[in-house]
C-alpha cells in the first residue's frame, strides 16, 4: 500500500487510475442477478478495481504517447488531493451502501435481508487481493520493459514497445494455459472420472432383465457412470405414478450409456439404439432423446415429471460425453458434447424414420444448460422437415445456444429479451416461472419448441458485449426476479454476470436452478397430455413439492 501511494504522489496521472479503481470497486458491490457472500463480493470488487487501475495506467500511457504535458507543480498537487478526496468519498459511500445493494438482489429472489454486508471486511479482504493483483501486474510490466530494453538495440523504439507487449502477453498466456490450466484440467478429469466410477452402495443394480444395466443388458452396470446408474435406478415406480394416474400405468423405459461403454461417440450412440430396441423403447407412446450436462447428470425435475404426466408410457435415452462439470467440459473439450449429441440424435432419428408413421412413438428432444446447448447445436431442423420430430423442451439455454440466441436476437418488437415472443408462436414459445406460454399466438403447429429460462439466470443472460453496452434484458420492463436497482457499468457488469454464473444454483426457482413445477408447465405445452388441465397440473406440482429438490 505504501509503495502504491508513493507511486501515486510521484505521478499525478496515477491519481486518475486510483479514482477509476475505486469506482470499479464500488460498482462491483452494486446489485446483480444472484446474491453473494462477503468473500465473493470482496474478490469481485478487487478484480474490478485492479482492472480499473490498469485501465487508468493505459490512459496515462496514451497521454504520454500523444506528448500531452503532465500536470506540474501546484496543479499536480491539487489534482492529486482532489482525486484522493473523490476516491475516499466513493469508497465510503460504496461500503455504506453494500448491504442495501446486496439486499436488493436478495429481495428479487425472495431471500431474507442481511443485517450488514461487513464493510470493513470487504475493504480489508478486497484491499489485500487488489494489492496482490497490483504486484502481479507490476511484475508483468517490469518484464515488458526488460524485453523492450533488449529490443531497443535492434529495432526502433516504438516497434520494440509493441513487440514487447505481444511477447510478454504470449509468455504469460502460454504459462497459464500450458503449465497451469491444462494441468488442472487433467487433474480435474482424473478426479471426476474416479468419482464417476465409484459405485454407490445405496444404488442397487436392476434385476429386471428389461432394465438397462441389468445382467441381460447390453450396457454394463459398472460402465454407466454414477449419474447414469442413478438415472436408471431412480425411475418412478408404478406405485408412485399411480398416486397421480388412475388408469393404466407402466414403468418408464430409461436407457443410459456411459462414456466408458465404448471408445467413440458413434459406437456409444449405436449401443444406445440397440439397448433402446431391446427394452422396447420404440413401443412406447413418447420417446425422449435427452442430453445431459457435462458430468452426465440430468435433472429429475425434468424426466420424473414427464413419467408421471404420461403414466410411464415414455422411453428416455441419453449418452454421457464427459466426466467434467459443464463449464470445465466446455473449456477443455467443447467438441465432445456436440459430437456425442449429434451421433445420438442422428442414430435414433434414422431408426425412427424407418418405422411406420402410424406405429411409432412421438419424438421429442430435451436438454438442460450445456445439454440444451448441445441439443440445439445438433438438431438438424432443415434436414428433418420432411419427417419432423414432434418437439423440444430446452431449459436454461446458455447465451450462446444456437436456437435460443436466434429467438432472443430476432424477437418480436416490444417483447422483452428475458421472455421474448418469436414469430406467430406456432413453433416457438418462451416461458419462465411467471408464465409466458399463453398469449396472442397462432395455435401450435406440428412441431413445438418451448424454452424454459429464468430472467435471473446469468448463464442465459451473460454476453461478452455487456462489457461495452447494457444488455437488452436490463431494459424496462424487467423480469420480476431482476432487481430494479441493478445498474450497468462498463466491464464490471460483465464480471458480475460471470461470477453470478458460479453461484447460479444457490436459490431454487431462480438463477440456473430450475424446478419441477416449471418443468411440468413446459412439458405440458410440448406433449399436451390427454385430459390435461390446470387442476391436474396443480396436483402434480403438489406431489413434486413433497418429493423435495432435485439436489
Amino acid at each position: 500500500m505504501v509503495m502504491a501511494l508513493k507511486q501515486l504522489v510521484r505521478n499525478g496521472m496515477s491519481a486518475f487510475s486510483l479514482v477509476v479503481a475505486v469506482s470499479c470497486f464500488g460498482a462491483a458491490l452494486t446489485p446483480s442477478l444472484m446474491p453473494r457472500d462477503p468473500n465473493v463480493q470482496a474478490a469481485l470488487a478487487a478484480v474490478a478495481a485492479s482492472l480499473g487501475y490498469e485501465a487508468g495506467l493505459l490512459v496515462r500511457s496514451l497521454w504520454r504517447y500523444l506528448e500531452i504535458p503532465d500536470f506540474k507543480g501546484k496543479v499536480r498537487r491539487v489534482w492529486w488531493v482532489l482525486s484522493l478526496a473523490a476516491s475516499t468519498g466513493i469508497l465510503v459511500y460504496s461500503l455504506a451502501k453494500a448491504a442495501s445493494w446486496q439486499n436488493a438482489t436478495r429481495a428479487a429472489v425472495e431471500l431474507p435481508p442481511l443485517d450488514t454486508a461487513a464493510p470493513i471486511y470487504l475493504f480489508a479482504v478486497g484491499g489485500l487481493i487488489f494489492l496482490g493483483l497490483w504486484f502481479l501486474f507490476r511484475i508483468a510490466g517490469g518484464l515488458r520493459r526488460l524485453v523492450a530494453w533488449q529490443l531497443d538495440r535492434v529495432l526502433p523504439r516504438k516497434v520494440g514497445v509493441v513487440l514487447s507487449v505481444a511477447l510478454v502477453g504470449w509468455f504469460f498466456w502460454a504459462l497459464i494455459d500450458g503449465a497451469l490450466v491444462r494441468s488442472l484440467f487433467r487433474a480435474a478429469d482424473a478426479s471426476f472420472e474416479a468419482a464417476d466410477i465409484l459405485i454407490e452402495p445405496d444404488i442397487a443394480q436392476p434385476q429386471d432383465p428389461m432394465k438397462t444395466g441389468s445382467a441381460a443388458s447390453l450396457v454394463k452396470w459398472d460402465e454407466m457412470g454414477r449419474w447414469g446408474r442413478h438415472f436408471v435406478a431412480s425411475a418412478p415406480t408404478i406405485k408412485e405414478i399411480s398416486e397421480f394416474q388412475s388408469g393404466t400405468v407402466m414403468e418408464p423405459v430409461r436407457v443410459y450409456v456411459g462414456r466408458r461403454s465404448s471408445e467413440t461417440a458413434k459406437k456409444r450412440a449405436e449401443l444406445a439404439l440397440e439397448e433402446l430396441i431391446r427394452v422396447g423403447g420404440f413401443e412406447r407412446s413418447v420417446l425422449i432423446v435427452m442430453v445431459p450436462v457435462g458430468t452426465g447428470w440430468m435433472d429429475p425435475g425434468a424426466h420424473d415429471t414427464l413419467d408421471f404426466m404420461l403414466a410411464g408410457d415414455v422411453a428416455t435415452v441419453s449418452v454421457q460425453y464427459s466426466y467434467l462439470t459443464s463449464v470445465l467440459s466446455l473449456l477443455a473439450h467443447p467438441d465432445y458434447g456436440v459430437a456425442q449429441s449429434r451421433e445420438l440424435f442422428e442414430t435414433i432419428y434414422d431408426h425412427w424414420t424407418e418405422l411406420p408413421k402410424n406405429n411409432r412413438p412421438a419424438f421429442y428432444v430435451h436438454g438442460l444448460s450445456q445439454g440444451a446447448f448441445n441439443s440445439q447445436a445438433t438438431l438438424p431442423l432443415f434436414d428433418m422437415l420432411g419427417d419432423p420430430i414432434q418437439g423440444a423442451m430446452w431449459a436454461g439455454s446458455p447465451f450462446f445456444s444456437l436456437y435460443w440466441s436466434e429467438v432472443r436476437d430476432n424477437r418480436n418488437a416490444g417483447s422483452p429479451a428475458w421472455r421474448p415472443t418469436f414469430g406467430n408462436g406456432s413453433l416457438v414459445r418462451v416461458m419462465d416461472q411467471y408464465g409466458g406460454l399463453q398469449g396472442d399466438f397462432t395455435p401450435w403447429g406440428p412441431l413445438r419448441a418451448v424454452f424454459l429460462n429464468y430472467g435471473s439466470d446469468p448463464i442465459v443472460n451473460f454476453t461478452f458485449d455487456s462489457s461495452v453496452r447494457p444488455p437488452a434484458w436490463l431494459n424496462q420492463p424487467r423480469a420480476p426476479d431482476v432487481s430494479e436497482k441493478l445498474s450497468w457499468f462498463p466491464v464490471v457488469t460483465m464480471l458480475q454476470l460471470a461470477l453470478d454464473s458460479m453461484f447460479a444454483l444457490d436459490v431454487p426457482r431462480y438463477g440456473h436452478y430450475y424446478v419441477a413445477p416449471d418443468y411440468i408447465d413446459a412439458w405440458a405445452a410440448v406433449v399436451e397430455p390427454d385430459g390435461w388441465s390446470k387442476g391436474r397440473a396443480d396436483q402434480l406440482k403438489e406431489i413434486f413439492s413433497r418429493r423435495g429438490p432435485a439436489f
